[in-house]
């Protein structure tokens, strides 16, 4: 439990660590690179990962003290939410301003990551409503 349990920390700080650096990116770098648009796609995906990385730590922080087997899959879920929902917004929001071509198609996966922030909370939810 130990290793899982640190493990889902490292990842949680690491990825709310990033989530601090692609803000500061967007604010202040590419504010003259991207259109307006564009910025505040780059935002809603820094924003949602910021939160569901703090999410990662709280479930870690409750794993701590209640070793759920949901818990283990309320982390998975958050995790690859924040891959794809806000993976996706990023490669969405640079993909004209990097390859010279706007991959309108990101913006239909970006649900997809929605879908599994929304399962990691119901997972996170569940957990306390099955036995140990």
């Amino acid at each position: 439990m130990e290793a899982r349990l640190n493990r889902m920390i490292q990842v949680g700080a690491f990825l709310a660590g990033i989530a601090v650096m692609f803000g500061a990116l967007g604010a202040h770098l590419l504010q003259s690179s991207l259109t307006a648009v564009d910025l505040e796609i780059w935002k809603i995906g820094v924003q949602y990962q910021f939160y569901h990385a703090i999410a990662i730590l709280v479930t870690a922080a409750v794993y701590s003290q209640h070793n759920r087997k949901g818990l283990k899959w309320t982390y998975r879920f958050f995790l690859l939410g924040i891959f794809i929902f806000s993976g996706s917004l990023y490669s969405l929001a640079m993909s004209d301003t990097l390859i010279g071509t706007r991959y309108s198609w990101l913006g239909a996966i970006t649900p997809i990551g929605g879908v599994f922030f929304i399962v990691g909370w119901v997972s996170f939810f569940l957990s306390f409503f099955r036995k140990k």
